[in-house]
């Protein structure tokens, strides 16, 4: 019975849903995390009578048809990268972008991939790098016994060298954006990597040109809603149930059906 297979296709598309929702909500406290959600589209159709076929030799014309779908595929689970709340920390070196752009950061094999995680801290070089030691683009280096380190909104960094009544300027943290954000390769770590798909990256300034602004001392949270994550949660539990009723309904139908010819 076909009913079987379309169901079982129910069944495992809202097992994905709630992979992704589980998801979502595990990184409800991963800075900078945007949230994901399934998306889904139905099977192709089998024509049992075509709408707007002739009907008769009169030339008359099906108003409706019949036609049997063969259930639900997924095709994507795209990432919604809506802004995220900031939250204080008080760290010099925390950066959070209100706004468009991505932190660009070089990765060991020399690659490039981005981020909205802007929790930096300094390695034995003096470097800005991210917590897995991966330096921030362009690379820039806060001398020894600098102190009152400043990031302006275009992402400009000062520090106070010993001895001088004026902060030096050390380097400028860049942003990057795509056309196509949702387009981005998530590697884990925070991180995105460019595809054909999300176009080619933009460098440029924060502040200008449609870039964001940057904000010191501030992390980006999750964009995640944890009621909405529940309700979700919850309507896909009830979607892969009833899937679950038409399997056994059908099943109960074909037994009822080979008892007859006993």
């Amino acid at each position: 019975m076909r009913a079987l297979y379309t169901a079982a296709t129910g069944m495992a598309a809202q097992e994905l849903n709630v992979q992704v929702i589980s998801n979502n909500i595990a990184n409800m406290r991963t800075t900078g995390y945007k949230k994901q959600r399934a998306a889904f589209q139905d099977l192709i159709y089998d024509h049992v009578r075509r709408v707007g076929a002739q009907a008769s030799d009169q030339g008359t014309i099906l108003p409706v048809g019949v036609d049997i779908g063969g259930g639900v595929k997924t095709v994507g689970t795209p990432r919604l990268m809506g802004q995220g709340t900031l939250s204080p920390t008080g760290n010099d070196l925390d950066v959070a972008i209100r706004g468009e752009g991505f932190f660009k950061i070089q990765v060991p094999d020399g690659t490039y991939a981005y981020t909205r995680d802007g929790s930096f801290m300094m390695d034995a070089q003096g470097r800005v790098v991210t917590a897995q030691g991966n330096p921030v683009q362009p690379t820039i280096t806060i001398p020894q016994n600098s102190s009152q380190i400043t990031i302006n909104a275009q992402g400009q960094l000062t520090v106070m060298l010993p001895g001088s009544t004026t902060p030096t300027l050390v380097g400028q943290i860049g942003l990057t954006r795509f056309i196509n954000k949702a387009g981005l390769n998530p590697i884990g770590d925070n991180l995105f990597t460019d595809t054909p798909a999300s176009g080619t990256p933009q460098d440029g300034i924060a502040n200008t040109d449609g870039f964001g602004d940057m904000q010191q001392g501030n992390l980006e949270q999750a964009n995640v809603e944890v009621v909405t994550e529940i309700s979700d949660l919850i309507a896909a539990q009830r979607a892969y149930e009833m899937n679950a009723k038409v399997i056994s309904a059908a099943d109960q139908m074909l037994q009822s059906t080979a008892n007859m010819f006993r």
